[in-house]
């Protein structure tokens, strides 16, 4: 029998399903259901817009528990490459600063993860390439890159893409993972929704370390190893970082904008409108930026979404996948690890329905995954509002109230397993439902 994809660390292979999944996205929602679709057993494909993937972007997280994914590929490869990486801030911790005065309020320490549940923080680019590589070059699944889509189809028994160029590619289910845009959600909604102005905007940038090490009030932070700080403030947050041993740095400010972002939500940013927003800050944020070459600094709009009543087409062989169906706001820390939990939900429940029961696999994916990712998609709103909301005074009595939340209920999930366990249960609520 041919045999596709494995389960546990990547050893033990999968009976192939016969389901042709078509995936609509290869960014990390994308190339982790392709990953995770094969390893179940599936015949999968993915399409891409882009022509070509280039290192673009800064800095990206992911949790312990997508590092609980990424390590049952490739008997934990993928997990050592990435962490390679990564910050590693298990010797400087987190110091979280008054915006004001600069004084440190309290030193968060990096726990201690397994090695079989890692977390990740590194650069988009870098980490992206590693998956995409290993999906494409060791499993040899198929990335059509340069394939933008004219539209989404689906009838009772397949459902497919038509590209731009009129190809029309069939399968058993897509899986539209092109982000907040993604034309699918017009086809599973029955409308079309608009991205609206999340209130808040967030200046980016990641930079090699030569001006700051020139200057002797910054080089301390390049010549320690990793570190993190953070400066909190009213309404604001600014979060900078030294990583590969202190050679790149990069940093992120979340302000408030209501600019409109019909067309676009990534604009250049300008320093000086940097400096203007945290003028009455502790010096040394405004030292930072300044080390900072403008043609590295973003200004990306966030972009929010209400939450859709669905993520599934009306014959269930549409779903929406990450942020064509659940954007996260960046306080949240998870938006990409959620993404990589639906792509492993998603894999699980098609083998286990079959190919004769695809409608019912993808409804039983959504009844799965739906309020864990309501749930976590609060957190950026309550993490948010805890540090541009912060009662100083509360805080000098008791410091822990500030720190960035680690929740076990988040961290500690396994997707796979909860898939497993759930599926039967749920298939079962939906037939008598």
């Amino acid at each position: 029998m041919a045999t596709n994809g494995s389960t546990a660390n990547g050893a033990t292979p999968r009976p192939a399903t016969g389901i042709k999944v078509l995936i609509v996205g290869a960014g990390f929602g994308g190339l982790g259901a392709a990953i995770e679709c094969h390893r179940q057993g599936h015949d999968v494909e993915i399409y891409e817009a882009f022509s070509e993937l280039k290192q673009l972007g800064d800095i990206i997280s992911f949790g312990p528990n997508a590092g609980r994914i990424f390590y049952r590929w490739a008997d934990g490869e993928i997990a050592r490459r990435m962490r390679a990486l990564s910050i590693d801030l298990r010797k400087y911790g987190f110091n979280i600063h008054k915006y004001d005065t600069g004084e440190v309020v309290i030193n968060q320490p990096t726990p201690e993860y397994s090695v079989e549940a890692p977390n990740f923080n590194g650069h988009r680019g870098e980490l992206h390439e590693i998956v995409f590589s290993y999906a494409r070059d060791v499993l040899g699944i198929p990335i059509h890159l340069g394939n933008k889509i004219n539209t989404y189809f689906e009838d009772e028994n397949e459902s497919g893409i038509v590209l731009e160029t009129g190809v029309k590619v069939t399968g058993d289910v897509v899986i539209a993972a092109d982000g907040v845009r993604s034309r699918a959600r017009k086809t599973v909604l029955g409308y079309e929704d608009k991205p609206k102005s999340s209130g808040y905007a967030v200046w980016r940038a990641w930079f090699p370390n030569h001006d700051m090490l020139a200057d002797p009030l910054t080089a301390g932070f390049c010549m320690n190893g990793d570190t993190f700080n953070g400066w909190i403030g009213p309404d604001m947050h600014f979060l900078f970082s030294t990583i590969k041993n202190g050679s790149d740095c990069c940093w992120v400010l979340t302000h408030p904008d209501e600019h409109d972002i019909d067309e676009s939500w990534s604009f250049p940013g300008k320093l000086s409108e940097v400096k203007e927003a945290i003028k009455d800050w502790d010096p040394m944020c405004t030292r930072i930026i300044s080390k900072t070459p403008e043609e590295r600094l973003v200004d990306w709009k966030l972009v929010y979404r209400d939450p859709l009543p669905t993520w599934v087409s009306p014959k269930a062989r549409i779903l929406l996948l990450g942020d064509s169906a659940h954007p996260f706001l960046p306080t949240s820390a998870q938006g990409a690890t959620q993404a990589l939990e639906d792509g492993v939900v998603i894999a699980v429940c098609l083998r286990r329905g079959g190919k004769a029961n695809v409608p019912t696999s993808v409804r039983a994916h959504e009844k799965i995954r739906y309020e864990r990712v309501r749930a976590t998609q609060k957190t950026g709103e309550s993490t948010r509002d805890m540090w541009h909301k912060t009662d100083w005074a509360k805080v000098k009595e008791n410091p822990e109230i500030i720190q960035f939340p680690r929740q076990d209920w988040i961290f500690e999930f396994d997707a796979e397993k909860d898939a497993e366990d759930m599926y039967d249960g749920v298939v079962k609520g939906l037939s008598e439902g």
